[in-house]
């Protein structure tokens, strides 16, 4: 059986801080439904309301098109080891892009990911805990460096280029508006400083 609770408990708090993998589930109205898979340290857990989470670029663009449109979110975790569970978060999500404000002060939650172009803050208006009694056990072995090395690779004026290219129009046509909320320079630099690194919040 499945319970519902109106915000994140110690318990889930701990739970979503052992997990090394996360699940994003965005859509809108008329879209085609999105599922992406997320990892590398990118979730932080700021309240018991209240998550954010570090995107960073790839071939697509479809979270950050839904969420500017239909700003509802379902984030799922799934015990891979130890005792089953299914912890999915739902709520509204807000997308933050590089210059608008709120970037300077949520970007220095994170560790340093190259290629980083938003941070997602979703507001919890509900927490589901299921079994998970059909997932299967994985053993976790170590995160992929693939994607990382290829935005250091590229660099910044890379980086901006493959936005304008390739992340421009979810797959539905929508426009994602990243050429003129993220492209007019790096406000921030791609790194954290030292001293802003986070300390006792909860990651993924």
């Amino acid at each position: 059986m499945s319970k519902r609770y109106k915000e994140l408990s110690d318990s889930h708090i701990q739970f979503i801080g052992e997990q090394r993998i996360y699940f994003v589930g965005t859509a809108t109205e008329d879209s085609r439904i999105n599922v992406s898979p997320k990892g590398m340290d990118s979730l932080r857990v700021l309240s018991s309301q209240r998550v954010a989470w570090l995107n960073v670029t790839g071939s697509g663009n479809e979270t950050a098109t839904h969420v500017q449109l239909t700003p509802r979110m379902t984030i799922m975790f799934c015990a891979f080891q130890g005792p089953p569970m299914i912890l999915r978060l739902y709520g509204e999500a807000k997308v933050v892009h590089r210059n608008d404000p709120e970037w300077d002060e949520l970007f220095p939650l994170f560790s340093p990911l190259a290629g980083a172009r938003q941070i997602f803050d979703l507001q919890v208006d509900l927490v589901q805990v299921s079994c998970g009694m059909s997932v299967p056990y994985y053993q976790y072995e170590g995160d992929r460096d693939l994607l990382l090395n290829w935005a250091e690779k590229r660099g910044d004026e890379g980086l901006r280029q493959y936005w304008l290219e390739k992340n421009q129009e979810s797959i539905d046509g929508a426009e994602t508006h990243i050429a003129a909320k993220n492209i007019g320079g790096f406000p921030s630099s791609s790194v954290a400083p030292e001293d802003k690194r986070p300390t006792s919040e909860s990651k993924v």
